[in-house]
């Protein structure tokens, strides 16, 4: 015996062959008096089927079986609908309080919610508002292993260096790499450094610093303090070259008196030469009598910057950023003997080896040796991270 029940459309429904005026004719075919068995063998359905319909459709007219078909389809809309919008709503919850901005975080999310909800891709990527193509994307690019380890151990090497020294040091080594593509990796590796930021100050009116044009110009001097491990305080002299940057002293004990600063300005002075000028904030040290004499014996101007700003001191004020970042903050120091050995080696790393952003990403050496005549290092200096910024007061 053939059902009258059909199979299934597209949506799920199922849908029967026979319509409601149709249906409603065969019932009331019953009411006229005819068997149920001839009835069901004459239009080919079971007796199920007609007792199904029976139970649905009996006692009404065409009219209120099409109201109630109505009823039924909108009913059914309504329950898909709801259904629909309550998995989105888990959905969104799910993925509630995660970042999904770049393309790999919603391809990560994408198949989160497949695997979690058991919805297709269209389903996942229309609730996230993500196009299709996106997650479908798959990346050509090779992968630089090799880039990826040397800046790894470089940046493992060199703590506190950003992306544009690593570079610069990565270059030396015959890796040139294009910043863009080199500041993606960097990223993508986790090595950004968490930048030291002290009090911000108020800034008034800037005025250009003039800039030596040759070594031997312009030192600066200034004091950083720091403590041993058991608590004690010591001192360090640092001694600049404005012009190539390079540090000529670090000068490490428990206290430097003016007659200390003037013995090692002396020892300096024996190796590489007498300044024109020397810059220096107003300490106690500084304006001693000691200092006050070694001037006057020497020949040197003494140039004392304003109390209270120390921006006109500013080629040694960053000299002292970086050593206290990449030396002091780094380092445990057990007593004046081990400070000085790793005042040291700091400072003939600094000098010859740590590239420098004002100097085009030359160490300061380099740079000395380049502008007095020497052969300029092979560096591309002419890269946007390497060009040189100006200074202010």
């Amino acid at each position: 015996m053939l059902s009258g029940v059909g199979a299934a459309d597209n949506h799920g429904a199922v849908q029967s062959r026979f319509s409601e005026e149709q249906i409603i004719g065969i019932l009331r075919e019953q009411e006229a008096g005819h068997k149920t068995a001839e009835i069901c063998r004459r239009h080919g359905i079971s007796e199920a089927t007609f007792y199904a319909w029976k139970s649905k459709y009996g006692g009404l007219d065409v009219s209120e079986a099409k109201r109630l078909k109505g009823l039924e389809d909108e009913n059914s809309r309504l329950k898909k609908l709801l259904a629909e919008a309550m998995l989105d709503n888990a959905m969104l919850r799910e993925v509630a309080g995660k970042k999904v901005v770049r393309p790999a975080a919603s391809r990560r999310t994408v198949a989160h919610l497949r695997a979690t909800f058991g919805v297709s891709e269209r389903r996942a990527c229309s609730v996230l508002k993500v196009h299709r193509r996106t997650i479908r994307y798959r990346s050509r690019r090779p992968d630089d292993g090799a880039l990826r380890q040397r800046l790894r151990e470089l940046a493992l090497e060199r703590r506190r260096f950003g992306y544009r020294r690593l570079g610069c040091l990565l270059a030396r080594e015959g890796m040139a790499v294009n910043h863009k593509k080199l500041l993606r990796i960097y990223r993508e590796e986790g090595l950004a450094v968490r930048r030291r930021r002290g009090r911000k100050r108020a800034l008034g009116t800037r005025a250009p610093m003039n800039v030596p044009q040759g070594p031997n110009q312009r030192w600066s001097l200034d004091f950083v303090s720091d403590a041993f491990s058991d608590g004690r305080r010591f001192r360090i002299l640092a001694v600049v070259d404005d012009f190539s940057r390079e540090c000529l002293a670090l000068v490490a004990d428990t206290s430097l008196s003016g007659k200390r600063v003037a013995r090692e300005l002396d020892a300096l002075i024996a190796t590489r030469g007498k300044p024109l000028m020397i810059v220096s904030d107003n300490g106690s040290e500084f304006i001693s009598r000691a200092i006050l004499a070694w001037t006057q014996a020497n020949g040197v101007e003494w140039h004392y910057i304003q109390p209270g700003k120390p921006t006109q001191n500013a080629f040694v004020e960053s000299f002292n950023g970086r050593l206290r970042d990449e030396c002091l903050n780094e380092t445990l120091f057990h007593g004046v003997r081990h400070a000085r050995q790793v005042l040291a080696d700091w400072r003939d790393d600094y000098n010859n080896i740590r590239p420098h952003s004002t100097l085009g990403g030359m160490s300061p050496a380099q740079f000395a040796t380049f502008r007095t005549g020497g052969m300029p290092p092979v560096l591309n200096v002419t890269q946007p991270q390497y060009q040189t910024r100006g200074l202010y007061l």
